[in-house]
């Protein structure tokens, strides 16, 4: 049984919290991005993705989801944790010495849930391409996400694997991007613009469709869906996630400030008082 909304919105709550202690707790991490992509982890782990009980490398049978831009790992930890892949109180060990939940995630932990070291940007698209095409090779007709940064598309390796992807029909694979607009030195439009991003992805062969609420898990689940349908027509699928970083606490939105800053006690307070405990506190 998936979820409803309500069960879903309180998850999404609970992760905020998670995200939020987590980071407060070490005085480092990433909340704006991982506040940003909530709504989103916990569709796609919750509702969206064909997921087996338990934690295996090879993910045969299963869709497998990769992320590209690590150092949201706070809301991607959490999200493994409330969806039963290990105990929701070792998120309380973030990035302490010797944790297998490091600032950006790796795989020589051995922590259920993690397919590849991430963090390294512009690298997720390439590695998600190779676990899309082993599916087809082994008749698995499973599909294969990976979530990747808006600033991350500065890098040049994002296109050669775009259009490989195109090129080779991988049409088993579907592409997030998180369209916030922002990264760590400021909006993307002031760093390094992007320009058309529907059209670039056109131009390369893939087949694009937007989600223009991308805090809204309704929309998420509704785009997601329409995602899904189009796979298997020869052509990679990307969506592109219009997000608002910092999402749900008023003093992290509208700003790039909050990229990789953690919140002092009083922010703290402020921001917990935003998104009161539903599901316990690790």
């Amino acid at each position: 049984m998936k979820p409803n909304t309500q069960q879903l919105n309180d998850l999404t709550i609970q992760v905020r919290r998670d995200i939020l202690r987590m980071v407060h707790a070490v005085n480092s991490g990433h909340p704006g991005g991982s506040l940003g992509c909530t709504e989103f982890l916990v569709a796609l782990y919750q509702n969206v993705m064909n997921r087996k009980e338990g934690f295996d490398m090879n993910g045969i049978g299963e869709d497998l989801f990769f992320l590209s831009n690590g150092h949201i790992s706070p809301v991607f930890y959490s999200v493994l944790a409330r969806s039963g892949y290990f105990p929701v109180s070792e998120l309380a060990t973030f990035r302490l010495i010797n944790s297998r939940l490091q600032g950006h995630p790796t795989t020589h932990e051995g922590l259920p849930g993690i397919r590849v070291a991430s963090g390294s940007l512009g690298q997720g698209m390439s590695v998600a391409i190779g676990a899309a095409l082993t599916k087809k090779l082994n008749g698995d007709n499973h599909i294969v996400y990976s979530l990747h940064g808006d600033g991350e598309l500065q890098e040049g390796q994002i296109w050669e694997a775009a259009m490989y992807a195109s090129a080779k029909k991988v049409d088993n694979y579907i592409a997030t991007v998180d369209l916030n607009g922002k990264q760590i030195d400021g909006t993307t439009e002031e760093v390094l613009s992007l320009g058309d991003l529907n059209a670039k992805f056109t131009a390369f062969g893939w087949d694009v469709l937007e989600i223009k609420e991308g805090n809204n898990l309704e929309a998420i689940i509704a785009g997601m869906t329409e995602a899904k349908s189009r796979t298997g027509k020869g052509k990679p699928v990307c969506v592109l996630l219009h997000t608002e970083m910092g999402n749900g606490v008023d003093f992290m939105m509208h700003t790039h400030a909050w990229h990789g800053k953690a919140p002092n006690d009083a922010q703290l307070e402020s921001a917990l008082a935003q998104n009161p405990e539903t599901l316990g506190d690790y």
